[in-house]
């Protein structure tokens, strides 16, 4: 087994104690120390009791369902969420995109493609190269890239990972438009298949969060029949 990466554990939540074994001794084996909930309950205590840098998170659980822990989840952290399912319903999969998870696996899987699933969004969450371009602004909204942070009129405003690198692409060349398609390539790189209208709901989350009034954005704009736009100036 290789020698542990990272002091904080990855969060395996699966009521299948075969599954959750499975998953946990492939993720060891790459270096990853794990720990393993079997209930909806346990899963939020071990969240709050050990920080974890990832959660891998089963739907269909006792007690409390995954829904109901990616909501919890999302109110006080932006750990990286990856929903197991064996649901493949498109609207099944868009509906915990759009409770903040930042991607999915659909039962039966394969543990190497889980972990190199849970390595892509890893490393999609690490800082860019030093001496790039630290901050992208517009007006009140500043992006910076260094601390991978988001503020608006100086608060701090809380993205998953899936909205922080959307609003990063956008912001980065305003007036751009940008298809759906480039955007599902900005935030899923290794080329995972995933239904294009997971743009349109974190799209639709990100405005709630930094636009006034999502209806009229701001920053934000919907190209009709092409994708998205960032505004070019803010006033």
């Amino acid at each position: 087994m290789a020698k542990s990466q990272i002091s904080n554990p990855i969060l395996v939540v699966e009521d299948d104690r075969k599954t959750a074994s499975l998953v946990a001794l492939y993720l060891e084996r790459e270096g990853f120390k794990t720990v393993t909930a079997f209930d909806g309950s346990q899963a939020l205590e071990l969240a709050r009791r050990h920080k974890p840098i990832f959660v891998i998170l089963d739907l269909m659980l006792p007690q409390v369902d995954g829904w109901e822990i990616c909501r919890e989840l999302r109110r006080t952290s932006d750990v990286p969420i990856l929903i197991l399912t064996a649901r493949e319903e498109e609207m099944d999969r868009v509906l915990g995109l759009s409770l903040g998870a930042d991607d999915y696996v659909v039962k039966p899987f394969s543990p190497r493609e889980l972990v190199a699933r849970v390595k892509a969004v890893l490393r999609r969450a690490r800082p860019g190269p030093a001496g790039a371009k630290s901050l992208l602004t517009s007006g009140d909204l500043i992006l910076d890239l260094e601390k991978r942070c988001v503020t608006l009129r100086g608060a701090l405003v809380s993205l998953t990972l899936a909205e922080y690198r959307l609003l990063e692409t956008l912001m980065a060349a305003p007036g751009r438009v940008f298809t759906r398609e480039e955007l599902l390539n900005a935030l899923y790189p290794e080329g995972e298949a995933v239904i294009d209208r997971v743009i349109d709901v974190h799209i639709g989350k990100l405005r709630q969060k930094i636009e006034a009034d999502p209806s009229t954005p701001r920053y934000i704009f919907t190209v009709r029949g092409l994708g998205y736009r960032f505004a070019e100036t803010q006033g």
